[in-house]
């Protein structure tokens, strides 16, 4: 007995040793070929699962960062066998996308991205058509009066409507993401669609929902998985699904608008951009020029999306701070009594009379971080970046985080401060490295139109309100996970200002 046993513990021990020896062979190739790739320097991968594990089901916004500080402005991280190289940092972000712009325009390919738009689009797309929607857009919203007084008082009108709903909530907490949602959104549906919707439409309201799924997936733990695993995924259940589902839900609602365009366009005084890209359509209809009503659905969905996630959650991140931070507040406050008062609507001319309040402005969108990285790139030749080799066809992940929280630029990169945007004098001090819509051919198309809205949105609330944590109630400054990422949901007080001394 005692002799089988040994020979039992023998042959095991045979095996165990087999098993470590090939183990151990498997790591040195696996090591070879890291390093024969000659990739930037970054955490070691392990064989077919590469960097993943450190991410695990929390969010890469909060990992990536980490890597970058420990191993530079350009580093790889290993998505399984499939390398990608982390970019940040100022000056490599102008050689990238400013200097070499043309390598570093297209897209990579990814599962669930071609999911949701075919590589069609403002966003997703790549090459020549994206160049031609590109270009397309950013003529049409400055037609209809991106940057001129005329969308200023359109914007100007919304606010109104914002403040009268604050008004109705009577100082009581309330979560204000969902009013900001409606009157951003409602900024682009004028230009898009021509009209806009009430606060209480539940279809507008669920439009809204559909998009903000729409653009989380990407990045959320589902995205992520279905990009690993898409035949695996395509059939089992989960938000993924769901997400898929609202999306056909969305289209349809595009595709009836577009319907309506076409039954009662006049091509000679075009409404909106739907109504000019129509006009399009018709003119390159017999050229090579990729203007087709499916291109339309979804350079809609990209502006619907795009045009209202980044600043109604700006500026959801900007009542979290007012309340979190009442001396900020009082002084935006007394700044805009003293040059504005309280009754006359602002203006964008008001601006340069407004430095501490523009200071404050900024370093919400500065703190806030909303794009926290901005959709991938892929290099369309090999080329190199900060000394660093960027092969042909890697994707290339740039990271707004550690730019907009440069220690050598912000002397408090971790904490609110309005200070960072202001002089010695008090005066505003524009920042080269503030570039929180990102730099290059590939920026946001949006960024004026943005910027328009959250000086003037924040300035009607700041006239008319204080705001105020619930009683008793501490305000968290925990964010989602998304393209965009909002604060989680939260409820504060919208004290009428003539109240508001009484109310505290």
């Amino acid at each position: 007995m005692a002799s089988v046993l040994s020979q039992l513990m023998g042959q095991w021990i045979d095996v165990q040793g087999l098993l470590i020896f090939l183990c151990v062979l498997l790591l040195v190739k696996h090591l070879r070929d890291v390093q024969s790739k000659n990739m930037p320097p970054g955490p070691f991968p392990l064989p077919l699962f590469g960097n993943v594990m450190s991410i695990g089901f929390s969010d890469p916004m909060e990992v990536f960062p980490k890597i970058a500080e420990r191993y530079g402005d350009v580093s790889t991280f290993y998505l399984g066998n499939k390398p990608c190289i982390l970019l940040t940092g100022y000056e490599t972000f102008k050689e990238a996308f400013v200097e070499q712009a043309d390598i570093f325009t297209d897209r990579p390919y990814f599962p669930v991205n071609d999911k949701i738009c075919k590589g069609k689009g403002l966003i997703f797309s790549g090459g020549h058509m994206w160049r031609q929607q590109r270009r397309f857009a950013l003529a049409t919203l400055k037609y209809f009066g991106v940057g001129k007084k005329t969308l200023e008082n359109s914007i100007l009108q919304e606010c109104l409507f914002v403040c009268s709903t604050f008004q109705d909530k009577q100082g009581l907490p309330f979560n204000p993401h969902h009013i900001l949602n409606y009157a951003v959104g409602n900024i682009i549906c004028s230009l898009v669609f021509g009209h806009k919707f009430e606060y209480d439409d539940q279809r507008f309201h669920e439009l809204l929902l559909y998009s903000d799924d729409t653009f989380k997936l990407p990045v959320n733990i589902w995205g992520r998985l279905y990009n690993t695993f898409p035949a695996v995924m395509s059939l089992l259940p989960g938000n993924h699904r769901t997400t898929f589902a609202n999306l056909s839900k969305l289209k349809l609602f595009f595709q009836e608008e577009i319907r309506k365009h076409k039954e009662d366009r006049n091509p000679s005084s075009p409404r909106d951009y739907i109504d000019c890209y129509l006009d399009e359509i018709e003119k390159c209809k017999d050229s090579e020029a990729e203007f087709t009503e499916e291109n339309l659905i979804h350079c809609v969905l990209d502006l619907f999306g795009a045009g209202t996630e980044s600043t109604a959650k700006s500026l959801s991140w900007a009542l979290l701070y007012m309340a979190k931070y009442p001396d900020v507040q009082e002084r935006v406050q007394s700044e805009i009594d003293q040059v504005i008062g309280q009754t006359r609507q602002p203006s964008m001319e008001d601006r340069t009379h407004l430095p501490y309040t523009y200071a404050v402005i900024h370093e919400i969108q500065r703190f806030a971080n909303v794009l926290a990285f901005i959709p991938p790139r892929v290099a369309s030749r090999d080329t190199t970046v900060a000394g660093c080799l960027i092969p042909k066809g890697v994707m290339v992940l740039p990271l707004l985080k550690p730019i907009l929280e440069d220690k050598k630029e912000y002397s408090t990169p971790n904490e609110f401060n309005p200070a960072h945007f202001l002089d010695e004098n008090g005066k505003f001090l524009k920042r080269e490295n503030f570039i929180p819509f990102s730099i290059g051919k590939r920026m946001c198309p949006g960024e004026q139109l943005a910027g328009m809205e959250l000086f003037l949105f924040f300035i009607s609330l700041m006239q008319r309100f204080t705001f105020l944590p619930p009683e008793g109630q501490t305000l968290s400054l925990k964010r989602t996970v998304g393209i965009a990422s909002a604060p989680e949901p939260f409820h504060i007080r919208a004290v009428p200002r003539e109240f508001d001394t009484i109310a505290t």
